[in-house]
């Protein structure tokens, strides 16, 4: 798996997401559990609005100065990131998710294509991707489900390059949440019990392979969705035992 932070899970091809694994076939929401259950198929999309309705607001409020900023992703700025991810969505929900569609180099001549939009052009496609993603997500029944966390983490880098609050939080966190734990299922990612203090009910990620304990997080859920994307921690505070920071790291 690729150190660069960009590497979010896409789906690049019809049996594979992104760099960092394959599409989610069982779903779970966040407590009561977590157990396995169908995946909810309007969930991506859901996610994906919630987020327009509270990110789009921001940025247009913000001076185009603002989005020069840099990003926990290596070598883009704020509006690089929302270049890419209105790339993404609209490529989504225009069917074109071929092999490649989604490869790092798709993703560096998205951006560069962009460079010269006017911000608002930029801004109009995110929204339209946030919008209209969510059914194609759900037809595709599956391998494209991830790709509305991916955007969703990508709100949360944009969020934190402006100092804005509830970066890889707010509204949309449960949905997220959700579909992080059926990703670490799919990928059978090493066990682990979250007691979050921002959550009702804790939240069990990966699979249990019965040889040992499951491992155990204590802190909020913000920071965890950091540490399995891959992104800086610095002055978080939590507790985890039985795992180290860098066996979480699910893509990123």
């Amino acid at each position: 798996m690729s150190a660069d932070v960009r590497d979010e899970p896409h789906a690049h091809d019809a049996d594979h997401l992104g760099r960092a694994g394959r599409p989610a076939v069982a779903g779970g929401a966040p407590g009561a559990g977590n157990a396995a259950q169908a995946a909810d198929p309007e969930l991506p999309g859901r996610l994906l609005r919630i987020e327009r309705d509270a990110l789009l607001p921001l940025l247009r409020s913000r001076a185009e100065a603002d989005l020069a900023a840099r990003t926990a992703c290596p070598g883009w700025t704020v509006r690089d990131v929302l270049a890419h991810c209105g790339a993404v969505l609209v490529r989504v929900v225009e069917g074109r998710t071929g092999k490649g569609a989604f490869s790092p180099e798709a993703n560096e001549r998205d951006v560069a294509e962009r460079a010269d939009w006017p911000l608002e052009r930029v801004l109009d496609e995110l929204e339209r991707g946030m919008t209209d993603a969510g059914p194609a997500i759900a037809e595709a029944g599956g391998p494209l489900d991830l790709v509305a966390l991916g955007e969703w983490v990508h709100a949360g880098d944009v969020r934190d390059a402006l100092g804005e609050a509830g970066a890889y939080a707010g509204e949309g966190l449960p949905c997220a949440l959700a579909l992080l734990a059926r990703y670490s299922r799919e990928r059978e990612h090493l066990p682990l019990h979250a007691d979050l203090d921002d959550q009702d009910e804790p939240l069990f990620l990966g699979t249990a392979n019965g040889d040992a304990p499951p491992a155990r997080y204590i802190g909020d859920a913000a920071t965890l969705v950091r540490l399995y994307a891959g992104r800086p921690v610095v002055g978080a505070r939590y507790e985890l035992a039985g795992a180290a920071e860098k066996e979480l790291r699910l893509f990123g």
